[in-house]
């Protein structure tokens, strides 16, 4: 059956000039548009997409070396059917673990009361919801298929795991691709932010409950690691470089789970793969993010050299840190703004990274 040519071009004569219109057949008879927009790219995805979408066509936006193309491709993406009840039944799941990880941190007896957990728990998981949901909520208002938070507990009593949280945080689960490198930063941007400001409070009030003591003397203990920001907070409310002189802030469990927060935010912000951090470096840079990729494969390698799990980072990279879906919209780039507040999330990336984030020492 032939195709109405006059059909298309009549359907984005509004806003786009059609230099020709052909079909793809080895991508399910796809019809390709190639021309010239007439308005922003961005205003013309949101005029085009609903309009075929009504036909039964997924709008696709991209850039050629002597033109733009449109590609309407056979399918829309269905909405997803959300599965409250594992959500709800991992997040009971993650909450036992994190409870019991608190009250062991609490414990100054055999005896372990579980409801002493309770201020670790809490602090810890009120950081990983508010990150997951500031994904969440920014996805769904920009119609994106996203599930439900998924969180994944790691109970401490597991054998060959050592589990200092209690849990390996929480995923959600985009089912389609982002419109454009815009609504891609809002969503990657969301997360991590969300997460920071609940973490940052929880953080200060946690360290005001902390003493500074002698390190542990004849006996293995964890040290936490720093980043420039966490030792700016210690020394602005302890007066000084800790640790140092044989002494350091023996935490309380809730400054532990803020550290823990920014912690989690630092991985989450690495500037690779499918990480809120590769995305974000993805929205700003485009297809020049491959290089940012390969700069961070080989600062893990050498990072390896002071703390040996950034080398198993390394090799998620390595197999994972191609992996990108690229955005329905691929010719809308960022504005100034964004471009901005992408390098202000950069910037916040490289004062909380920890360099060693635990270390295991015998005093």
């Amino acid at each position: 059956m032939e195709m109405d040519v006059s059909r298309w071009r009549d359907a984005v004569a509004d806003v786009f000039e059609v230099y020709d219109v052909t079909t793809l057949p080895q991508r399910g008879d796809a019809v390709r548009l190639r021309g010239r927009l007439l308005i922003d790219s961005d205003k013309a995805y949101a005029v085009l997409a609903p309009r075929l979408r009504a036909w039964g066509y997924t709008t696709l936006f991209r850039q050629e070396k002597d033109a733009q193309v449109i590609l309407a491709v056979p399918g829309t993406i269905p909405a997803a059917r959300p599965r409250l009840w594992l959500a709800a039944l991992l997040f009971l799941f993650t909450l036992g673990s994190v409870l019991y990880t608190g009250a062991l941190m609490e414990a100054d007896s055999p005896t372990v009361r579980l409801l002493d957990g309770l201020p670790f728990a809490v602090s810890l998981l009120s950081i990983l919801l508010a990150h997951e949901l500031g994904h969440y909520f920014v996805a769904r208002r920009l119609g994106a298929a996203v599930s439900l938070p998924y969180f994944i507990p790691l109970p401490t009593i597991l054998p060959y795991f050592f589990s200092p949280f209690g849990t390996m945080g929480a995923v959600i689960n985009m089912r389609s691709p982002t419109t454009s490198r815009r609504s891609l930063l809002a969503i990657g941007v969301a997360g991590p932010l969300a997460g920071f400001v609940v973490a940052l409070p929880i953080l200060i009030y946690g360290l005001s409950l902390s003493q500074v003591q002698p390190l542990p003397s004849g006996q293995m203990y964890t040290q936490e690691g720093n980043s420039l920001l966490y030792l700016a907070i210690k020394f602005i409310m302890f007066g000084r470089i800790l640790p140092a002189n044989g002494v350091d802030v023996s935490l309380h469990s809730v400054a532990f789970a803020g550290w823990a927060g920014l912690l989690v935010t630092a991985l989450n912000l690495i500037p690779a793969g499918q990480l809120d951090g590769g995305h974000i470096i993805y929205a700003l840079l485009g297809e020049r993010a491959r290089y940012v990729t390969g700069f961070v494969l080989v600062a893990l390698l050498a990072l390896g050299l002071v703390w040996s799990g950034w080398w198993l980072w390394a090799v998620l990279v390595a197999f994972f840190g191609q992996v990108r879906a690229m955005p329905l919209d691929a010719i809308t780039g960022l504005d100034r703004p964004r471009q901005v507040l992408a390098v202000l999330i950069v910037i916040l990336f490289i004062l909380i990274f920890t360099p060693i984030p635990l270390e295991f020492r015998v005093g």
